[in-house]
């Protein structure tokens, strides 16, 4: 059988210092010089599902239910729900090994066609505010939460997966074309904060901390 080598659509100018094959993806675990935050993380070989259905409160995707109002997510096991309107939710792989694909008509794989970055650490908060008008401070919105709208002026889901008074993880995504435009955007808007690349590893010791 012929292999074929799956690629990220965004690529960080940084040395990797450990990487790993995975489901033909080449992810970078680490790369040199980390430092301590605030980093930017590819996410995008996780994998990646749109839910559409006009009875979504009935499904229950590896037996999570869909959060019941649009802005909310949940998170079990590694899998991020993310309510988006009526109709429309959207899954998110973010930890553990490898699902098996949910059954049913009603679900789209998105994970080659779409970039996924994190955000993680001190300072997020103000970096992000240079690059969108969404709203991450509102006191009413308990972490974890979506947005959706523009962020350098791109559509975007974003997901506050943390949100605390001098550091948090951020979550976003949108279509794979904008992601170099994506990437050096907020490279440059987190430059006077010390962002730099980091690789999984570093979002894992996020989710442990959260012990998801």
């Amino acid at each position: 059988m012929t292999s074929y080598q799956r690629l990220s659509p965004v690529s960080f100018s940084a040395s990797p210092e450990k990487t790993e094959k995975r489901d033909n993806w080449t992810v970078v675990l680490e790369y040199k010089g980390e430092g301590d935050g605030p980093w930017l993380i590819d996410l995008s070989h996780r994998a990646k599902w749109d839910l559409q259905d006009g009875k979504i409160a009935e499904i229950k995707p590896w037996g999570i239910a869909v959060p019941e109002k649009p802005g909310q997510c949940i998170i079990e096991n590694g899998v991020l729900i993310n309510r988006m309107n009526r109709t429309q939710a959207s899954i998110w792989h973010l930890s553990g090994d490898r699902l098996q694909p949910p059954d049913g008509s009603a679900y789209t794989d998105t994970t080659d066609t779409t970039l996924l970055l994190a955000l993680a650490g001190k300072q997020v908060f103000s970096i992000t505010e240079k690059l969108t008008s969404l709203d991450f401070s509102d006191p009413e919105k308990k972490a974890p939460f979506l947005l959706q709208g523009p962020l350098s002026h791109v559509p975007c889901q974003v997901v506050v997966l943390v949100k605390n008074k001098d550091s948090g993880t951020v979550l976003l995504t949108c279509s794979r074309g904008y992601a170099h435009d994506m990437a050096h955007a907020i490279f440059e808007a987190g430059e006077e904060f010390g962002l730099c690349p980091a690789g999984e590893n570093a979002f894992g010791r996020q989710l442990k901390e959260l012990s998801i």
